[in-house]
C-alpha cells in the first residue's frame, strides 16, 4: 500500500530543511517574509494551509523558485 505524505506536511518539512540550510532561525525567515514566527512554526508542522502568496513570500526569503517548497 502507497502512503502518501499530506502537501502542507511536505511543504513544512522543505522549508524547515532549507531554511536550516541557509542558517536561518524562524524568527528571521519569519521577518524576512513580513510574518509571526509563530506562523512559520505552524507551516513547519504541517499545521497551517498556507496560500500561494506565503509560499511566494517564503520562497523569495529563501531566494528559492516556489516549486522547490513543494518538491517530494
Amino acid at each position: 500500500m502507497l502512503v502518501f505524505m499530506d502537501i502542507r506536511r511536505q511543504f513544512g518539512l522543505n522549508v524547515a530543511r532549507l531554511r536550516q540550510d541557509k542558517g536561518l532561525s524562524q524568527e528571521s525567515l519569519a521577518f524576512e517574509c513580513g510574518l509571526h514566527r509563530t506562523y512559520i512554526s505552524g507551516i513547519e508542522r504541517g499545521i497551517r494551509n498556507p496560500t500561494i502568496v506565503i509560499v511566494d513570500k517564503i520562497a523569495k526569503a529563501l531566494k528559492l523558485k516556489p516549486g522547490a517548497l513543494l518538491d517530494g
